[in-house]
């Protein structure tokens, strides 16, 4: 039983090639700063670590439980056409993410989503990339879809609705073009369902349990107690389905946790000084590149913490690092769990075939809707 344990949590580590190669960037980044050693925790945004390791468990326990299974069945009887439950998907995703947050949106469709594959011979790892595209063009919108427009929102001082105002136009001509794309990408073509009996049995008490989880852990982040909630999340698991907390992709935490302190070391390398210095001098188009470029290196969320000390938090800001989370998985937090949630290697390819374009869409678009809301 041990071995079997030590197996499952530990051996995925061994596997991650992606952890790997930011350890690696780390060494040698730290190589220039070893002074900075030490101050390795106070990088890493430990809320959000918090915050994703008890979504992560909770969405865990919902699979387990079963209802991903019984959902995903009564979805291909209600719509058997690809493309219709591609296009339904790809939406829910991304008005999920105007009110949810694009991670948290993820969470729920993505699991449902996998769970389709066993069920129909439904082109799953193509449409997990486009709603990953879908919950970084739907969160765009409102001040709470992701965590760089909670920032720019606090910083700029404007209303709920203006702020929603003026990223509207990026938002909808974003989105529009996504549902275009998914609409030629996935054929109008019957789902061919497979007689699969694999998954898990239906277990109510674990979902209700998950579902009364969630509101608790929800309401203890809100009030400042993320990590209470954690704790009771990780006491029921143990008490109701410890397989639960075997079963997380505990490799992607780290992964954050050191893309965290990454980030802070290649910010704080003295060669890059001088570059930031000229920012205020540079030009509207070059703050707008800057800002998209920046994003595609270090996250958006980080780009932006870096740029708002030399831009105003206004629309040009708000539609370049909104934008800069399309193109490398890099650009975006919500990206990098969505392919580590559809386990596998593939997609990680195929992702950027299709979220390139959509940042150069994006970038050219957001430039000339500037004008317009300015």
């Amino acid at each position: 039983m041990l071995t079997t344990a030590f197996s499952t949590v530990f051996k995925p580590f061994l596997r991650d090639r992606f952890l790997h190669l930011l350890v690696l960037l780390g060494v040698i980044l730290t190589l220039f700063q070893t002074e900075k050693i030490m101050q390795f925790p106070q990088f890493v945004d430990w809320d959000t670590i918090i915050t994703l390791l008890g979504l992560l468990m909770l969405t865990k326990g919902v699979e387990v439980s079963g209802y991903f299974d019984f959902v995903g069945r009564r979805m291909i009887n209600a719509i058997d056409n690809e493309r219709r439950l591609a296009l339904f998907l790809v939406t829910a995703a991304a008005v999920l993410s105007t009110f949810m947050t694009n991670d948290v949106a993820l969470f729920i469709v993505i699991p449902l989503t996998i769970t389709l594959k066993k069920l129909t011979s439904l082109p799953v790892t193509r449409l997990i990339i486009f709603e990953a595209l879908a919950v970084n063009a739907g969160s765009l919108l409102t001040p709470i879809g992701n965590p760089q427009n909670i920032l720019l929102w606090n910083k700029s001082g404007q209303s709920f609705l203006h702020f929603i105002g003026q990223m509207a136009p990026l938002a909808l001509v974003t989105l529009l073009a996504l549902l275009i794309v998914t609409g030629f990408c996935f054929p109008s073509r019957s789902l061919k369902k497979t007689a699969n009996n694999e998954g898990y049995p239906f277990q109510k008490r674990l979902l209700a349990s998950c579902g009364v989880l969630y509101v608790v852990f929800i309401a203890c982040v809100d009030l400042g107690l993320a990590l209470y909630g954690l704790l009771a999340v990780i006491l029921c698991f143990l008490l109701l389905a410890r397989k639960v907390l075997l079963r997380i992709d505990w490799p992607l935490i780290l992964v954050f946790i050191v893309m965290f302190i990454d980030v802070r070391l290649i910010v704080g390398l003295d060669v890059l000084q001088p570059v930031f210095a000229r920012i205020h001098g540079l030009p509207d188009y070059g703050h707008y590149l800057l800002s998209i470029g920046l994003s595609q290196v270090i996250s958006n969320v980080p780009a932006t913490i870096l740029m708002i000390n030399y831009l105003p938090s206004g629309p040009l800001l708000a539609y370049a690092v909104n934008a800069g989370g399309f193109g490398l998985a890099m650009g975006s937090l919500a990206n990098l769990i969505a392919l580590r949630m559809a386990n596998d290697k593939t997609i990680w390819l195929k992702f950027h075939f299709y979220s390139f374009p959509f940042l150069l869409f994006s970038g050219v678009a957001g430039w000339f809707l500037l004008p317009l809301i300015s």
